[in-house]
Order: structure tokens, then C-alpha cells, then sequence
């Protein structure tokens, strides 16, 4: 059992594997995607889902050249357009879920007063939709994604956050090792999510702490 941490100001969330559980929404998206990939002559190798998975928390452009190798930028700058173009339409259509208790546990760091934010690798459209659609778009202080702010790495967008909100202590709760490390370049507390799957155990190894489901996170408050 980890020993409680004080309590922050903020908790700064990841989308991906974190707050959505994203494998509930991309195992449509990733054959819609790479079909027209293929209708369209632009890339007709289709990598699989568990590759795509595997790659969340990186940057679109990184996720491309991973699992496109040789392809041209042309396709990769449509696999954007196609990503979010689908991910939106499936999210209208009412698929994709959150991880168990998350909602709940949202509304139960705000009403102690700690404000809410994500920092996502995502696109701006994609991370504001998932929160409108799952019904918790209203707790949040604040949904950062690298796609609006066009950062370089997690750790200059949370970097941004903290600046515009003059937050100066938190958490960063994530499943990846750019949630780890977003944490320990801006001097925060990193908290793994061990429970998603998507990346391996030793990209949490630094983390502060770790939790096996969402609820957890609220045990570690003082």
C-alpha cells in the first residue's frame, strides 16, 4: 500500500488508458482507418490493433512512422485527418467507454475542491469530444491536448497548463512513460495507472505510485 501523498492543488489526468478506455473505441476505427488507407492507394499493409494500442501516448506523427514504415507523408497526414474523422463519428454513435468508477471518482476529488485537468498526446477535437460524449466534460478545469498547443512533448504541455492555471502543486495520473516523465520534469507527483495494458510495467517503474483501478486514487489523499 502506498503512503498517502499531500494533497495537490490539481490532478492533471491522461486520456488514453487512463480516464477512456480507448481499445472499446479504436477496434472500429483502426479497420475503417487503414481500409480507406488502402480504397485510396496511400498505404496497403494494415498493422494490428494491438500494435496501435501499443503506441497510445505518442504523438500522431510518431504512432504513423511506428506502424506505416515507408510510408509517404501524404498517407500519414490522412491517417490524422481519417483518425479523428472516425473517431468522432464512432463516439456519436455511442461507442467507447470509460475505466469502472471513473466518473465517480472525478466528481469526488472536485467536490473536495481539487481542480481537474487532462494533458493528452491526442488531437484537440478527439479529446474534447470524449469528455463531452462520456458526461465529463464539466468537471474539468481545463482538457489540454498536444494538437491544440502543438507541443513537442507531454512535458512542455503540462509545463503550459501549470503556467496558465498557476497551479503549483499535482499530480499526473497516467498510463505511459510520457505521463511519468511530464510529472518529473515539472516537479509533480507521478501516479501509473496500471490497470489499461496498452504499454509495458517498466514505463510506470519511476512512478510515484501506482494504482490498479481508479478508486485507488483516492486513498493516496492525506
Amino acid at each position: 500500500m502506498a503512503i498517502p501523498f499531500d494533497r495537490p492543488e490539481a490532478v492533471i489526468f491522461d486520456m488514453d488508458g487512463t480516464l477512456f478506455e480507448t481499445a472499446t473505441l479504436l477496434e472500429t476505427v483502426h479497420e475503417r482507418l487503414f481500409r480507406t488507407l488502402r480504397e485510396e492507394g496511400l498505404y496497403d499493409r494494415t498493422p494490428p490493433l494491438d500494435d496501435l494500442l501499443g503506441c497510445l501516448g505518442m504523438l500522431l506523427d510518431d504512432i504513423w512512422r511506428k506502424l506505416m514504415p515507408g510510408s509517404s507523408e501524404a498517407a500519414r497526414l490522412r491517417a490524422d485527418e481519417l483518425m479523428v474523422q472516425y473517431e468522432l463519428e464512432e463516439l456519436e454513435a455511442g461507442r467507447g467507454r470509460l475505466y469502472p468508477q471513473t466518473a465517480e471518482t472525478l466528481k469526488s476529488l472536485k467536490e473536495q475542491g481539487i481542480k481537474l485537468f487532462v494533458a493528452s498526446n491526442g488531437l484537440e477535437a478527439y479529446v474534447k469530444e470524449v469528455a463531452r460524449f462520456q458526461g465529463i466534460a464539466e468537471l474539468f478545469d481545463g482538457l489540454y491536448s498536444a494538437g491544440e498547443f502543438q507541443t513537442a512533448s507531454k512535458v512542455d504541455l503540462v509545463a503550459k497548463l501549470l503556467s496558465d492555471h498557476q497551479v503549483k502543486t499535482a499530480w499526473m495520473v497516467g498510463d505511459r512513460s510520457s505521463d511519468v516523465e511530464a510529472a518529473k520534469g515539472n516537479g509533480l507527483v507521478a501516479i501509473g495507472c496500471a490497470y489499461a495494458g496498452y504499454g509495458r510495467d517498466s514505463e510506470l517503474a519511476d512512478a510515484d505510485a501506482c494504482i490498479q483501478a481508479m478508486p485507488e486514487l483516492l486513498a493516496l489523499l492525506k
